[in-house]
């Protein structure tokens, strides 16, 4: 008899779920973003958006650019990705390796920084090409409607979910993730996860040498409605903590998984009794170089100063000072949430 086997991006799509201590679990992904980028483009060519001939588009400076290009090889299509200086030499090797252009721009926009000057870029591709497609992740309605996927998973592996963390960039996974686990379990607690000077919840836009999570521009997807709380957490938070994931539970992930399981950890031992899970979204390969070496992490300055051992609550969202620092969203409007404010 033969087996049924999956495709590869079907394959990795699938997060392994892991007790890393009595009450938390983390939902670890080799590459979370082909949840979204599978779904997206093998719908769109379902339903006839994506032809033959289609050249598939996106601005990505990280792992939904990967995806991307492994679902375009897997499809057969071509595809460019617009970036920035940010992206780095490995992972702009692996996306031409598997056919993708990498189109990069080099000048920020004067309002939205690269991200701006990105979809300036992208729409210049797309006139260019009129046969085109955009996953256009940070508006599509598909990239949080995949991840119910993930939410049967949780449910169906640990039944009770009390609390879900979280990193927050096109609010694709948490908003997605989050609203389906509350169809069975409404009390369940969104952490949400940002970094400084992301103006995702009300920071004002600024240098950010954090990857993977924040933005300079608020994603159509970021339904700040789901959130209870929010996190901010500094490059140093971040980098430290993806190092005792590795040390403390031999899990290799990036800087983006590092700052989510800080913050999980912390909520899990301040809730005992609250079934926690926190997403880890990529590996740590890209990162062997700057957060795996203790000399480039010194040299960085980013083992200097204490750590912080539980975050500084605050009551205007507006402040970005601080290396951890969180405040009680309650499941607000951002509108509503800086009118309180005034």
């Amino acid at each position: 008899m033969t087996a049924p086997f999956a495709e590869v991006t079907a394959a990795e799509e699938i997060p392994k779920i892991i007790r890393l201590d009595r009450n938390l679990y983390a939902a670890s992904f080799s590459l979370m973003k082909l949840i979204p980028a599978r779904y997206i483009l093998r719908r769109a060519v379902d339903d006839g958006r994506i032809g033959p001939e289609t050249l598939i588009a996106e601005t990505t400076s990280g792992t939904f650019g990967l995806a991307l290009a492994m679902q375009a090889a897997q499809l057969g299509r071509r595809l460019v990705l617009v970036s920035d200086p940010a992206i780095d030499d490995r992972l702009y090797r692996r996306l031409t390796d598997l056919g993708a252009v990498v189109d990069r721009v080099r000048t920020k926009a004067a309002v939205g920084g690269y991200q701006r000057a990105r979809l300036d870029r992208l729409a210049e591709v797309r006139t260019e090409h009129p046969d085109s497609f955009c996953p256009e992740q940070y508006s599509n309605p598909d990239n949080p409607r995949s991840y119910a996927l993930v939410a049967e998973l949780l449910v169906e592996a640990l039944g009770q979910i009390d609390c879900l963390v979280g990193p927050v960039g096109s609010g694709g996974s948490m908003c997605g993730t989050v609203g389906f686990v509350r169809s069975l379990h409404p009390h369940c607690t969104a952490v949400g996860v940002d970094t400084q000077r992301s103006v995702l919840f009300g920071h004002p836009d600024g240098h950010r040498g954090l990857r993977g999570l924040g933005n300079s521009l608020l994603p159509a997807n970021l339904n700040h409605r789901v959130f209870d709380q929010v996190h901010w957490c500094s490059e140093p938070v971040a980098y430290r903590a993806t190092r005792e994931l590795h040390q403390r539970h031999s899990l290799f992930k990036g800087p983006t998984s590092g700052a989510a399981y800080r913050v999980a950890h912390w909520w899990a031992r301040n809730n005992p009794d609250a079934v926690t899970v926190v997403m880890l979204p990529d590996d740590g390969y890209r990162y062997q170089d700057t957060v795996y070496d203790d000399r480039w992490l010194q040299t960085a300055g980013h083992l200097s100063g204490r750590q912080p051992v539980e975050p500084e609550p605050r009551h205007d969202v507006r402040d970005a000072s601080g290396e951890w620092t969180n405040f009680a969203w309650g499941r607000r409007s951002l509108d509503d949430v800086l009118a309180a404010l005034r």
